[in-house]
């Protein structure tokens, strides 16, 4: 009895031990409350997060404008840039377009004072003829020139063949050069050929008082050349009616 009394003091008495009242909560409540929490959390971060990117000098906002004006600005100076390389190439164009005529000009400019100078020259050459009455000879070639072209191996020539006498028919025959060269030691003689001429190299010659012959020929770049012979046929006969030869080396 006394045992029983005992265990009834400990549990409702002085000495018993300490009880805690809890409010219940739904469930809901709870995930709710954990809910907002945590949202206010995140939003405390991103604030965080995002016044530490400005306190550190990088705005994001900022950039984004940023980046947007360089790409505007890119654009631009490509544009401007395609627009100065439309200009550009047109100049060049044009530059070229003017070296071309220019070019040409010079060399019309050129070729007129070289017939310019031959002209002067047979004018010379006619008015010494006419004072001393040479026109008995029957054909004749004169002021026989040979000179290297531009290019390696190339030469040019001309000459002027006249008929004298009493010149009442017009003369009708043809013309051939031969070239005496000198290639790695042996000795040869060649006809020069041209684009009016033929295969032998005989080129047709109609006129009545005078005639101005002129062409080129190439040798090979290592031969030498050492004399020009030209020759002049009448038609109808195999032996030249006359012929004339002009030294080089």
């Amino acid at each position: 009895m006394r045992t029983v009394i005992r265990n009834i003091r400990r549990r409702f008495g002085i000495s018993a031990p300490r009880m805690t009242v809890r409010t219940h909560l739904a469930w809901y409540w709870r995930w709710l409350g954990i809910s907002v929490v945590a949202a206010v959390s995140l939003a405390m971060a991103a604030w965080m997060y995002d016044a530490g990117r400005r306190f550190a000098g990088f705005d994001q906002s900022e950039t984004k404008e940023e980046l947007s004006n360089l790409r505007s600005t890119v654009g631009r100076l490509e544009a401007e840039s395609e627009k100065l390389r439309a200009v550009s190439n047109g100049a060049d164009a044009r530059l070229k377009i003017e070296q071309s005529a220019q070019a040409q000009l010079s060399a019309q400019v050129k070729q007129l004072e070289i017939e310019n100078t031959r002209l002067k020259e047979d004018l010379a050459f006619f008015e010494g003829l006419m004072p001393n009455n040479r026109g008995n000879e029957p054909l004749s070639i004169h002021r026989l020139k040979v000179e290297p072209g531009p290019l390696s191996g190339e030469y040019r020539y001309r000459l002027l063949v006249m008929q004298g006498g009493r010149r009442d028919k017009e003369f009708q025959g043809s013309i051939q050069v031969l070239v005496d060269l000198q290639d790695k030691g042996r000795s040869d003689i060649i006809v020069a050929t041209g684009s009016d001429a033929s295969e032998n190299g005989i080129r047709k010659l109609n006129f009545r008082f005078f005639r101005r012959v002129e062409g080129s020929f190439r040798v090979p770049a290592s031969a030498k050349v050492r004399a020009v012979q030209v020759k002049v046929f009448e038609n109808g006969s195999g032996e030249p009616r006359v012929t004339q030869s002009v030294k080089l080396s």
